[in-house]
């Protein structure tokens, strides 16, 4: 079984495939400022709904942007803590058809070991408060 995560923009999403590419799980959800929060749990829901569990998980593919940029972290962060965990190949795409070309990239036994978001530019990150 592999999941599948895409957290650039405010709309999140999970799916859960085989290898034929056949959806056996995708929730979407607006996340907003949840994210990290929320991103786990929602991965064991949808493990949950599938009556699969982590040790079913046989391979990640990630979106890896361009996109928001604390989405893109807290999405690869939490694919390669997964992946890491359970031995599992990653691989991170990006572009159209980022999804087949992730499953592509699996079944030919790639592993990227871990993934790395594209930001598409600087990264825009808000400074620290000069009071602080």
């Amino acid at each position: 079984m592999i999941l599948v995560l895409r957290t650039d923009t405010d709309r999140a999403t999970i799916k859960l495939m085989n290898f034929d590419g056949e959806r056996l799980s995708d929730d979407q959800w607006t996340s907003g400022r949840k994210l990290s929060g929320e991103l786990l749990n929602r991965i064991k829901q949808a493990l949950a709904k599938s009556e699969a569990t982590w040790s079913d998980l046989t391979g990640i593919i990630v979106y890896l942007g361009p996109g928001s940029f604390t989405g893109l972290r807290i999405g690869a962060a939490v694919a390669n803590t997964i992946a890491y965990a359970q031995e599992v190949p990653i691989v991170g795409t990006r572009g159209e058809m980022w999804l087949s070309r992730g499953l592509q990239r699996l079944k030919q036994g790639e592993n990227d070991k871990q993934v790395i978001p594209y930001y598409g530019a600087e990264a825009n990150i808000t400074r620290p408060n000069a009071s602080a």
